[in-house]
């Protein structure tokens, strides 16, 4: 939903009607995410999307549909479905999409969940996809990690259940569908809650200001991350040179992420990169890096007799091998990048292929599946 709240806040707040179509679930080599969305607006518009193309003709029907009739639907859509075969969903994938009715009635919250996600506060919603009972299908609470949850789904059991289950997706920053009995049963079937997880966009973390850094900045906002530049030398470490950052910070590299540990400003989702190659920067700065008891990816540039050096620095320094083996040095993978925006790619494909478990060889050249 992230993706379309601007349109679906200000048709909301027009006091329009609109159809979504949700991605709460997928097999195989769906080709969007759980969370997705799609819109079909007051004036038969359609914005966003839950496949890529594939079965958007037909979703578009179905909102349509629901925000005449008023009534949730949860529809799959695979290669089996003939109907889904004929729109188009060729890739192998199967697809659950949730389509609801939302105005000011039915989705009250709605102008309170868009606040917290522009000022950056931590809010998970959940609602009732599948549910026995027809009348338990789209009710939904709002959660924050430290409140109550805003409504109820049923019962407490269910409430119960649903929020020590959100807040851990909340905490890592993930969508998902819960599976639970009629009454929130854990090990029960027949309840399915889907969670949109709204957290606090990762923070990428690029030490060292030079034009490699530019780039890397500039791919990291790409890829939805909050981007800091830090530098301790203020000619260099301007916003001009970085209008891709979100913040350049004029600081000793070591000394700003020691006080942003010391905040709270740093955790699994973090991810650093270290493009300065200068031993006064890097080995106080990596020390401290290593070191975290929870970061997302930590990766060092330079040649192989940089590394080298650098390593034996560390390990000077009293780094242990299991510390050490923690850093991606000479950082990236090898794509046979020359500029700084193609090096700034192999960064960005080692840091995704490290969150998702990729290998980072040619789909081509492997068989199987091609999402884990």
């Amino acid at each position: 939903m992230r993706e379309v709240l601007p349109q679906l806040l200000a048709w909301w707040e027009a006091g329009d009607t609109i159809g979504m179509g949700t991605v709460i679930a997928t097999f195989r080599s769906a080709p969007r995410p759980p969370g997705a969305s799609m819109l079909v607006g007051p004036d038969a518009s359609a914005v966003g999307s839950v496949s890529g193309g594939c079965v958007e003709g037909a979703v578009y029907d179905l909102a349509q549909d629901v925000t005449t009739s008023g009534t949730p639907t949860l529809q799959r859509y695979g290669v089996s479905d003939d109907d889904a075969f004929a729109v188009g969903l060729t890739c192998g994938g199967i697809l659950d999409v949730y389509v609801e009715k939302v105005n000011r009635e039915t989705f009250p919250e709605l102008g309170e969940i868009a606040a917290d996600i522009a000022a950056g506060r931590p809010v998970a919603v959940a609602t009732v996809v599948d549910h026995p009972d027809p009348s338990y299908v789209g009710r939904r609470v709002v959660l924050h990690p430290d409140t109550e949850p805003a409504g109820t789904l049923g019962s407490p059991r269910i409430d119960a259940a649903v929020r020590d289950d959100a807040v851990g997706l909340l905490a890592s920053g993930h969508n998902g569908t819960l599976s639970y009995g009629p009454d929130g049963e854990r090990r029960g079937e027949g309840m399915r809650v889907f969670v949109w997880a709204f957290a606090p966009a990762p923070r990428m973390l690029v030490f060292g200001a030079i034009d490699f850094a530019a780039a890397v900045a500039r791919i990291g906002a790409f890829l939805g991350y909050h981007v800091t530049v830090c530098d301790a030398r203020p000619v260099f470490a301007t916003t001009s040179r970085f209008p891709g950052a979100d913040e350049v910070v004029v600081e000793w590299p070591h000394r700003y992420l020691a006080a942003e540990q010391e905040a709270g400003r740093v955790d699994s989702r973090t991810v650093i990169t270290v493009l300065t190659h200068d031993p006064k920067f890097d080995v106080p700065l990596l020390e401290v890096a290593l070191r975290l008891p929870e970061v997302g990816y930590v990766g060092a540039m330079g040649s192989r007799r940089t590394h080298d050096d650098r390593m034996e620095r560390l390990r000077e320094a009293g780094l242990i091998e299991a510390e050490l083996a923690l850093l991606h040095s000479p950082i990236g993978l090898d794509l046979g990048a020359r500029t700084p925006e193609e090096t700034a790619i192999s960064i960005a494909a080692e840091i995704v292929a490290g969150r998702w478990g990729g290998s980072g060889e040619p789909l081509a050249m492997r068989a199987g599946r091609i999402h884990a």
